[in-house]
């Protein structure tokens, strides 16, 4: 997401959840000698093609690099506290939608990075979601359409948002 100078479309992270993302993170970094050891321990086993301790430890080391990016990135960019007020739909804010086909069919979920579904039992959909796409700016009544992933277009109304409270 980007960020621009009032923070708006930011990341935002409770002080808790930035403090376990970074535990995390420093946690991965630790661990990469310890991948490297294996990747060499393995590779001193002989032929490379048909050695499969070899390659799930290079497998390994790639998810784990991967991580180490995302979280740097993450933790980089993120805006610790909470998120500002606004009077309308935006990252870090709990969205409830009504289902246009069905008057009845409602759901609250919070529109947020999917690092602070752990500390929520709120469903949580990306700002770059193709819902979050479409709500993000919405102000309470508004109907907007997006493309599900099955292609169907979908109709929702906002029917109320408010700040994630954490």
């Amino acid at each position: 997401m980007s960020i621009n100078d009032r923070g708006e479309n930011a990341t935002w992270l409770s002080q808790e959840a930035y403090d376990r993302l970074k535990a995390e993170l420093d946690q991965h970094i630790a661990n990469r000698p310890v991948i490297a050891a294996e990747i060499n321990a393995r590779r001193e086993e002989g032929d490379l093609k048909e050695n499969g301790g070899y390659h799930a430890a290079r497998e390994e080391q790639g998810k784990q690099e991967g991580r180490i990016r995302y979280l740097e990135q993450l933790l980089r960019d993120a805006k610790v506290g909470e998120a500002p007020r606004s009077d309308a739909v935006a990252a870090g804010t709990v969205v409830t939608i009504r289902f246009d086909e069905d008057e009845d069919d409602t759901e609250t979920f919070l529109l947020g990075s999917r690092e602070i579904a752990s500390t929520t039992e709120l469903t949580v959909y990306s700002p770059e979601s193709a819902l979050g796409k479409a709500i993000l700016g919405a102000q309470a009544g508004d109907t907007v359409t997006y493309s599900a992933p099955s292609g169907a277009e979908v109709k929702v109304t906002v029917v109320s948002f408010e700040a994630f409270a954490g």
